[in-house]
């Protein structure tokens, strides 16, 4: 059995097949997680909707906390850091990362900065040590967890090689704090057109509900070799 963590960030309500002013991530994450459910029924999925809930943005206390050893920590430290917690063992469980984030001013949405703020923890996902030969810094997350970041967009072509690509802050600036923590292995598609609302929007939600079936069912795959194998002893 598997764990797909699903995380949603969009500020809108409901997807946006279900009524005008929906959430295209949102659709697209709940088609993924039907898609992925109907392969594989008994993996356990985990929801997050960090706009409803959003985690508490990290303060000075937090940081004194969280560089503060493990064993040395006072109790209101561990309470700082209890939600932080919380979130990185989620992450930790989950074979299959499936975030839902669409372009805010060229970003991410506030909500899911603050949820990368509290995944990235010293001592948990990622280790830091001045006196360590080379790069002082390193994973801590291990290897084989999938993300999988499903976005929408206002105008159009900001993928690679895109008019707009240099001005795409939201991939770029997902990938880059959980590559630092070990997860690299990242798969992306997005519905661009959305302030258009013509047929361009219509063709791009086609697409990319067709990219989001494809890659659900090749990811199952995946993840079904690898328990295969690891039935076996390879």
């Amino acid at each position: 059995m598997a764990t797909l963590l699903h995380i949603d960030s969009s500020a809108r309500t409901g997807g946006s097949d279900e009524h005008r002013f929906g959430s295209h991530s949102r659709r697209l994450t709940r088609r993924f997680v039907k898609t992925w459910s109907e392969c594989r029924p008994a993996d356990r999925v985990i929801y997050r909707d960090v706009s409803a809930d959003c985690p508490a943005p990290v303060t000075g206390r937090w940081i004194h906390a969280a560089f503060t050893k493990a064993e040395d920590r006072e109790p209101w430290m561990r309470e700082v850091l209890a939600e932080s917690d919380r979130l990185v063992d989620e992450l930790l469980s989950a074979d299959i990362i499936l975030v839902g984030v669409p372009m805010y001013n060229f970003g991410a949405p506030a909500q899911f900065k603050a949820y990368i703020d509290n995944i990235v923890r010293v001592g948990r996902t990622f280790g830091f040590d001045k006196n360590r030969s080379g790069a002082p810094y390193w994973p801590m997350v291990p290897p084989g967890r999938t993300l999988v970041l499903l976005s929408s967009r206002g105008d159009f072509g900001y993928g690679p090689g895109g008019r707009l690509e240099a001005q795409n802050h939201v991939e770029p600036g997902i990938k880059t704090p959980f590559a630092y923590i070990g997860i690299t292995d990242v798969h992306s598609i997005a519905i661009e057109f959305d302030e258009f609302a013509d047929e361009r929007l219509l063709t791009s939600i086609d697409l990319a509900e067709s990219q989001v079936d494809e890659l659900a069912g090749r990811l199952n795959v995946r993840v079904g070799q690898g328990q295969a194998e690891l039935g076996k002893g390879v």
